[in-house]
């Protein structure tokens, strides 16, 4: 069984060193942007929630860091600038922390913070 995780700090510190940076800089930018929403973990992973619903996750997983972003509108108006990653219906995989585009994630959280969708 897998020990829980506590918290996001706990949840970075745990994964593999060399992509530690990449996820540090993907909950300073969910801090930064996404004011007013509640970080926490659930399903294994930070998440950030507003109004009760989850809008915002990422995930260090075995091949990849997962970016999730509930609500479509956002993710189809960024599809364009995602070009080389695989993305689904709203998760986006980067396979090595270097293929992160910041600049197009900060996009897609204030694409999220604007949004009116609801969240898939």
């Amino acid at each position: 069984m897998k020990k829980a995780i506590a918290d996001v700090a706990s949840y970075i510190a745990q994964a593999p060193a060399e992509r530690r940076p990449a996820l540090e800089r993907l909950r300073g930018l969910c801090k930064n942007v996404l004011r007013g929403y509640e970080e926490s973990i659930e399903y294994g992973m930070p998440i950030y929630k507003r109004d009760g619903q989850m809008e915002i996750a990422f995930a260090s997983q075995k091949q990849y860091i997962s970016l999730y972003v509930t609500k479509h509108d956002v993710v189809n108006r960024h599809r364009k600038a995602l070009k080389g990653c695989s993305i689904g219906k709203s998760c986006i995989r980067y396979k090595r922390p270097e293929q992160i585009d910041f600049d197009v994630v900060k996009s897609l959280l204030r694409g999220t913070v604007e949004s009116h969708s609801k969240p898939c």
